[in-house]
Protein backbone atom coordinates (compact mmCIF):
# COMPACT_ATOMS: atom_id res chain seq x y z
CA UNK A 1 0.00 0.00 0.00
CA UNK A 2 2.81 2.71 1.12
CA UNK A 3 4.51 1.97 -2.48
CA UNK A 4 1.14 2.64 -4.30
CA UNK A 5 0.15 6.15 -2.07
CA UNK A 6 4.61 7.07 -3.69
CA UNK A 7 3.20 6.72 -7.22
CA UNK A 8 0.41 9.50 -6.75
CA UNK A 9 -0.20 12.50 -8.83
CA UNK A 10 1.12 15.99 -7.66
CA UNK A 11 -1.11 17.55 -9.83
CA UNK A 12 -3.37 20.60 -8.56
CA UNK A 13 -7.14 20.91 -7.97
CA UNK A 14 -9.15 18.97 -10.55
CA UNK A 15 -10.44 21.39 -13.54
CA UNK A 16 -7.67 24.33 -12.45
CA UNK A 17 -5.06 25.10 -14.85
CA UNK A 18 -2.29 23.37 -15.13
CA UNK A 19 -0.51 23.85 -18.19
CA UNK A 20 -0.68 26.94 -20.41
CA UNK A 21 0.70 27.25 -23.70
CA UNK A 22 0.35 31.03 -25.01
CA UNK A 23 0.64 31.95 -28.79
CA UNK A 24 3.65 29.46 -29.21
CA UNK A 25 5.50 30.02 -32.34
CA UNK A 26 8.89 28.05 -32.85
CA UNK A 27 10.16 27.49 -36.69
CA UNK A 28 13.13 25.32 -37.79
CA UNK A 29 15.95 26.34 -39.75
CA UNK A 30 16.75 24.89 -42.91
CA UNK A 31 18.72 26.02 -46.11
CA UNK A 32 15.76 26.33 -48.29
CA UNK A 33 14.00 28.73 -45.32
CA UNK A 34 12.58 28.64 -42.20
CA UNK A 35 9.98 26.08 -41.62
CA UNK A 36 6.81 27.45 -39.70
CA UNK A 37 6.58 23.87 -37.71
CA UNK A 38 4.51 25.58 -34.87
CA UNK A 39 2.23 28.46 -35.37
CA UNK A 40 0.44 31.03 -32.84
CA UNK A 41 -0.46 27.76 -31.23
CA UNK A 42 -2.86 28.41 -27.61
CA UNK A 43 -4.47 25.84 -25.51
CA UNK A 44 -4.96 24.94 -21.27
CA UNK A 45 -4.37 21.75 -19.63
CA UNK A 46 -6.27 21.08 -16.87
CA UNK A 47 -5.41 19.10 -13.60
CA UNK A 48 -6.26 15.63 -14.15
CA UNK A 49 -7.38 16.10 -17.64
CA UNK A 50 -6.49 13.91 -20.71
CA UNK A 51 -6.30 16.36 -23.98
CA UNK A 52 -5.77 15.29 -27.42
CA UNK A 53 -4.03 16.45 -30.45
CA UNK A 54 -4.70 14.84 -34.29
CA UNK A 55 -4.12 15.81 -37.50
CA UNK A 56 -1.81 14.32 -40.90
CA UNK A 57 2.11 13.51 -40.05
CA UNK A 58 3.96 16.65 -40.03
CA UNK A 59 0.99 18.91 -38.68
CA UNK A 60 3.35 19.85 -35.86
CA UNK A 61 2.05 17.27 -33.07
CA UNK A 62 5.33 15.80 -32.01
CA UNK A 63 6.83 19.98 -32.31
CA UNK A 64 4.47 20.48 -29.99
CA UNK A 65 5.30 18.31 -27.35
CA UNK A 66 8.97 19.01 -27.94
CA UNK A 67 8.46 22.80 -27.76
CA UNK A 68 6.77 21.64 -24.23
CA UNK A 69 9.84 19.86 -22.85
CA UNK A 70 12.41 22.10 -24.38
CA UNK A 71 14.07 19.39 -26.35
CA UNK A 72 14.71 20.70 -29.84
CA UNK A 73 17.37 20.38 -32.47
CA UNK A 74 19.91 22.63 -32.76
CA UNK A 75 18.22 24.23 -36.14
CA UNK A 76 15.06 25.33 -34.42
CA UNK A 77 14.27 28.59 -32.45
CA UNK A 78 11.43 29.51 -30.35
CA UNK A 79 9.94 32.75 -32.12
CA UNK A 80 7.39 33.77 -29.51
CA UNK A 81 5.07 32.88 -27.05
CA UNK A 82 5.20 31.13 -24.04
CA UNK A 83 5.03 27.87 -21.94
CA UNK A 84 3.68 28.06 -18.32
CA UNK A 85 3.95 25.15 -16.02
CA UNK A 86 1.92 25.71 -12.94
CA UNK A 87 2.49 29.46 -13.70
CA UNK A 88 6.01 28.90 -14.06
CA UNK A 89 7.24 30.33 -17.39
CA UNK A 90 9.07 27.07 -19.17
CA UNK A 91 10.46 29.13 -22.20
CA UNK A 92 12.22 31.57 -19.24
CA UNK A 93 14.29 28.40 -17.96
CA UNK A 94 18.00 27.86 -18.50
CA UNK A 95 18.96 24.79 -19.76
CA UNK A 96 20.07 23.45 -16.03
CA UNK A 97 17.04 24.82 -14.82
CA UNK A 98 14.50 22.87 -17.52
CA UNK A 99 16.56 19.85 -17.04
CA UNK A 100 15.56 19.79 -13.60
CA UNK A 101 11.97 19.70 -14.72
CA UNK A 102 11.88 16.62 -17.17
CA UNK A 103 10.97 13.95 -15.72
CA UNK A 104 10.13 15.78 -12.40
CA UNK A 105 7.10 17.69 -13.59
CA UNK A 106 6.69 16.94 -17.89
CA UNK A 107 7.72 13.86 -18.75
CA UNK A 108 7.26 12.30 -22.25
CA UNK A 109 6.15 8.24 -23.71
CA UNK A 110 7.93 8.88 -27.01
CA UNK A 111 6.97 8.07 -30.40
CA UNK A 112 8.45 4.44 -31.35
CA UNK A 113 10.03 4.29 -27.89
CA UNK A 114 9.14 0.85 -27.16
CA UNK A 115 12.30 -0.17 -29.56
CA UNK A 116 14.65 2.54 -27.61
CA UNK A 117 15.42 1.06 -24.73
CA UNK A 118 19.32 0.07 -24.56
CA UNK A 119 19.65 -4.17 -24.85
CA UNK A 120 22.65 -4.30 -22.59
CA UNK A 121 21.46 -3.28 -19.88
CA UNK A 122 18.01 -4.77 -17.34
CA UNK A 123 14.87 -2.86 -17.79
CA UNK A 124 14.77 -2.09 -14.42
CA UNK A 125 18.24 -0.30 -14.48
CA UNK A 126 17.49 1.82 -17.11
CA UNK A 127 14.42 3.26 -15.04
CA UNK A 128 16.37 3.22 -11.92
CA UNK A 129 18.96 5.84 -13.63
CA UNK A 130 16.34 7.48 -14.28
CA UNK A 131 15.78 8.17 -10.44
CA UNK A 132 18.87 9.09 -9.98
CA UNK A 133 18.86 11.92 -12.32
CA UNK A 134 15.31 13.57 -11.33
CA UNK A 135 14.35 12.64 -8.17
CA UNK A 136 14.70 15.16 -5.99
CA UNK A 137 16.23 13.39 -2.92
CA UNK A 138 18.65 10.45 -2.94
CA UNK A 139 17.11 7.29 -2.86
CA UNK A 140 18.67 3.93 -0.90
CA UNK A 141 18.83 1.20 -3.53
CA UNK A 142 15.76 -0.53 -1.73
CA UNK A 143 13.56 2.45 -2.15
CA UNK A 144 14.44 2.37 -5.91
CA UNK A 145 13.72 -1.59 -6.16
CA UNK A 146 10.63 -0.76 -4.42
CA UNK A 147 9.52 2.00 -6.70
CA UNK A 148 10.19 0.57 -9.56
CA UNK A 149 8.43 -2.45 -8.63
CA UNK A 150 5.49 -0.35 -7.61
CA UNK A 151 5.29 1.61 -10.47
CA UNK A 152 5.08 -2.44 -12.86
CA UNK A 153 2.37 -3.22 -10.90
CA UNK A 154 0.42 -0.03 -11.96
CA UNK A 155 1.03 -0.70 -15.54
CA UNK A 156 0.34 -4.34 -14.87
CA UNK A 157 3.76 -5.77 -15.08
CA UNK A 158 5.13 -8.05 -12.77
CA UNK A 159 7.65 -6.45 -10.68
CA UNK A 160 10.54 -9.58 -11.04
CA UNK A 161 10.25 -8.76 -14.83
CA UNK A 162 12.31 -5.62 -13.75
CA UNK A 163 15.61 -7.66 -13.69
CA UNK A 164 14.93 -8.69 -18.05
CA UNK A 165 16.14 -6.96 -20.70
CA UNK A 166 14.57 -5.65 -23.28
CA UNK A 167 14.83 -8.60 -25.79
CA UNK A 168 13.25 -10.95 -23.45
CA UNK A 169 9.99 -8.72 -23.01
CA UNK A 170 7.14 -8.44 -25.78
CA UNK A 171 6.23 -4.91 -27.55
CA UNK A 172 3.11 -4.34 -24.97
CA UNK A 173 5.79 -5.52 -21.99
CA UNK A 174 8.12 -2.82 -23.85
CA UNK A 175 5.37 0.01 -23.83
CA UNK A 176 4.28 -0.86 -20.63
CA UNK A 177 7.55 -0.46 -19.23
CA UNK A 178 8.25 3.23 -21.34
CA UNK A 179 4.53 4.29 -19.50
CA UNK A 180 6.56 3.42 -15.53
CA UNK A 181 9.11 5.03 -16.66
CA UNK A 182 7.51 8.39 -17.80
CA UNK A 183 5.67 7.93 -14.39
CA UNK A 184 9.03 7.04 -12.59
CA UNK A 185 9.12 10.38 -10.92
CA UNK A 186 5.52 11.83 -10.03
CA UNK A 187 5.20 14.39 -13.14
CA UNK A 188 2.54 16.48 -13.09
CA UNK A 189 2.04 15.90 -16.93
CA UNK A 190 2.79 13.26 -19.25
CA UNK A 191 3.30 13.52 -23.28
CA UNK A 192 2.11 10.15 -24.71
CA UNK A 193 3.47 10.71 -28.51
CA UNK A 194 1.66 8.02 -30.88
CA UNK A 195 1.84 5.44 -27.66
CA UNK A 196 0.90 2.37 -29.35
CA UNK A 197 2.46 2.98 -32.58
CA UNK A 198 3.44 -0.55 -34.27
CA UNK A 199 1.51 -2.64 -31.47
CA UNK A 200 -1.17 -5.09 -32.97
CA UNK A 201 -4.98 -3.80 -32.17
CA UNK A 202 -5.60 -5.93 -29.35
CA UNK A 203 -2.42 -4.85 -27.36
CA UNK A 204 -2.69 -1.12 -28.97
CA UNK A 205 -6.48 -1.49 -26.38
CA UNK A 206 -4.80 -3.12 -23.48
CA UNK A 207 -3.00 -0.29 -23.51
CA UNK A 208 -4.75 2.35 -24.00
CA UNK A 209 -7.21 1.48 -21.31
CA UNK A 210 -4.08 0.98 -18.82
CA UNK A 211 -3.20 4.67 -19.61
CA UNK A 212 -6.20 5.97 -18.69
CA UNK A 213 -7.24 3.86 -16.24
CA UNK A 214 -3.65 5.30 -14.18
CA UNK A 215 -4.86 8.61 -15.83
CA UNK A 216 -8.31 8.40 -13.86
CA UNK A 217 -6.95 6.42 -10.58
CA UNK A 218 -4.13 9.30 -10.38
CA UNK A 219 -5.93 12.32 -11.21
CA UNK A 220 -2.67 12.56 -13.81
CA UNK A 221 -2.78 15.13 -17.05
CA UNK A 222 -2.17 13.68 -20.31
CA UNK A 223 -1.23 15.33 -23.57
CA UNK A 224 -2.23 12.53 -26.31
CA UNK A 225 -0.43 13.26 -29.64
CA UNK A 226 -1.86 10.91 -32.62
CA UNK A 227 -3.05 11.09 -36.35
CA UNK A 228 -5.45 8.01 -35.33
CA UNK A 229 -8.39 9.95 -34.30
CA UNK A 230 -10.30 6.69 -32.81
CA UNK A 231 -7.20 6.73 -30.36
CA UNK A 232 -7.92 10.37 -29.25
CA UNK A 233 -11.61 9.65 -29.03
CA UNK A 234 -11.57 6.68 -26.35
CA UNK A 235 -9.25 8.40 -23.79
CA UNK A 236 -9.87 12.27 -24.22
CA UNK A 237 -11.87 14.61 -23.02
CA UNK A 238 -10.79 17.35 -24.99
CA UNK A 239 -9.25 17.71 -28.36
CA UNK A 240 -7.47 19.94 -30.77
CA UNK A 241 -6.91 19.53 -34.54
CA UNK A 242 -3.59 20.59 -35.83
CA UNK A 243 -3.34 21.40 -39.58
CA UNK A 244 -0.27 22.82 -40.74
CA UNK A 245 1.21 24.00 -37.60
CA UNK A 246 -1.77 25.59 -36.56
CA UNK A 247 -4.31 24.64 -34.02
CA UNK A 248 -7.30 25.09 -36.38
CA UNK A 249 -9.82 23.34 -33.81
CA UNK A 250 -10.48 22.47 -29.90
CA UNK A 251 -13.11 21.59 -28.07
CA UNK A 252 -14.52 18.48 -26.24
CA UNK A 253 -13.97 15.43 -28.09
CA UNK A 254 -18.00 14.16 -28.51
CA UNK A 255 -18.66 17.85 -29.68
CA UNK A 256 -15.96 17.17 -32.13
CA UNK A 257 -16.35 13.80 -33.11
CA UNK A 258 -20.34 14.99 -33.92
CA UNK A 259 -20.49 18.98 -34.83
CA UNK A 260 -17.00 19.67 -36.19
CA UNK A 261 -16.44 23.26 -37.11
CA UNK A 262 -13.61 23.15 -39.07
CA UNK A 263 -13.81 21.75 -43.21
CA UNK A 264 -10.34 19.79 -42.18
CA UNK A 265 -12.12 18.04 -38.76
CA UNK A 266 -14.88 17.33 -41.26
CA UNK A 267 -12.99 16.23 -43.61
CA UNK A 268 -10.90 14.13 -41.39
CA UNK A 269 -13.80 12.24 -39.61
CA UNK A 270 -15.29 11.79 -42.85
CA UNK A 271 -12.80 9.84 -44.15
CA UNK A 272 -12.45 7.67 -40.91
CA UNK A 273 -14.02 4.51 -41.03
CA UNK A 274 -16.51 3.30 -38.04
CA UNK A 275 -17.66 0.07 -36.51
CA UNK A 276 -20.59 1.32 -35.60
CA UNK A 277 -24.08 3.77 -36.65
CA UNK A 278 -25.08 3.23 -39.85
CA UNK A 279 -23.15 2.61 -43.07
CA UNK A 280 -21.92 5.68 -44.78
CA UNK A 281 -19.34 5.97 -47.49
CA UNK A 282 -15.75 7.24 -47.07
CA UNK A 283 -14.73 10.72 -48.25
CA UNK A 284 -11.48 11.16 -49.31
CA UNK A 285 -9.26 13.98 -48.35
CA UNK A 286 -8.62 15.09 -51.62
CA UNK A 287 -4.60 17.47 -52.22
CA UNK A 288 -1.76 17.52 -50.06
CA UNK A 289 -0.37 19.91 -47.49
CA UNK A 290 1.40 22.88 -47.34
CA UNK A 291 5.10 23.45 -47.79
CA UNK A 292 6.00 24.97 -44.32
CA UNK A 293 8.34 27.06 -46.04
CA UNK A 294 5.86 28.97 -47.67
CA UNK A 295 2.63 28.29 -46.70
CA UNK A 296 -0.31 29.64 -48.18
CA UNK A 297 -1.12 32.69 -47.38
CA UNK A 298 -4.70 33.28 -45.78
CA UNK A 299 -6.30 30.08 -44.09
CA UNK A 300 -3.24 27.28 -44.91
CA UNK A 301 -6.59 25.12 -45.30
CA UNK A 302 -8.01 27.15 -47.99
CA UNK A 303 -6.51 25.39 -51.23
CA UNK A 304 -7.72 21.96 -50.20
CA UNK A 305 -11.00 23.27 -48.59
CA UNK A 306 -14.54 22.55 -50.39
CA UNK A 307 -16.23 25.54 -48.48
CA UNK A 308 -13.36 27.94 -49.37
CA UNK A 309 -14.16 31.97 -50.43
CA UNK A 310 -12.35 34.57 -51.39
CA UNK A 311 -11.73 35.99 -47.85
CA UNK A 312 -9.89 32.46 -46.69
CA UNK A 313 -7.23 33.00 -49.61
CA UNK A 314 -6.58 36.34 -48.27
CA UNK A 315 -7.19 36.75 -44.46
CA UNK A 316 -6.15 34.24 -41.68
CA UNK A 317 -8.82 33.06 -39.28
CA UNK A 318 -7.91 33.18 -35.46
CA UNK A 319 -8.92 30.98 -33.01
CA UNK A 320 -12.26 32.16 -31.96
CA UNK A 321 -14.89 30.60 -29.42
CA UNK A 322 -17.94 30.24 -31.60
CA UNK A 323 -19.80 28.08 -28.45
CA UNK A 324 -19.33 27.23 -25.11
CA UNK A 325 -15.40 25.93 -25.01
CA UNK A 326 -15.44 25.42 -28.99
CA UNK A 327 -13.18 27.10 -31.09
CA UNK A 328 -12.54 27.37 -34.90
CA UNK A 329 -9.82 29.45 -37.25
CA UNK A 330 -12.55 29.42 -39.82
CA UNK A 331 -14.53 32.02 -41.66
CA UNK A 332 -17.45 29.81 -42.65
CA UNK A 333 -17.51 27.13 -40.13
CA UNK A 334 -21.20 27.87 -39.99
CA UNK A 335 -21.33 25.73 -43.29
CA UNK A 336 -19.63 23.09 -41.97
CA UNK A 337 -22.42 19.92 -41.84
CA UNK A 338 -22.39 17.34 -38.68
CA UNK A 339 -21.39 14.32 -39.00
CA UNK A 340 -24.26 11.81 -39.32
CA UNK A 341 -24.08 8.52 -37.56
CA UNK A 342 -20.25 9.13 -36.43
CA UNK A 343 -20.14 7.46 -33.00
CA UNK A 344 -17.44 8.33 -30.18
Amino acid sequence: MAQTLEIESRGGKAGTPLLEVDSLVMHYGTKEGDVSAVEDVTFTLNNGEAIGLVGESGCGKTSIALTLLRLLPDNSVIKSGDVRLDGESLIELDEEQMRRRRWRDISMVFQGAMNSWNPVYRIGDQIREALRLHWPETLTYQEETDRIGALFELVGLNPVTMERYPHEFSGGMRQRAVIAMALSCNPKVIIADEPTTALDVIVQDQILRELKNIQQELGMSIIYISHDIAVIAEVTERMGVMYAGKLVELGSTVEVFHRPKHPYSYLLLKSTPSITGPRRKLAPLEGEPPNLIEPPTGCRFHPRCPFATEQCSTEEPSLTTVQDGHAVACWNWQEVPEIGGLQK
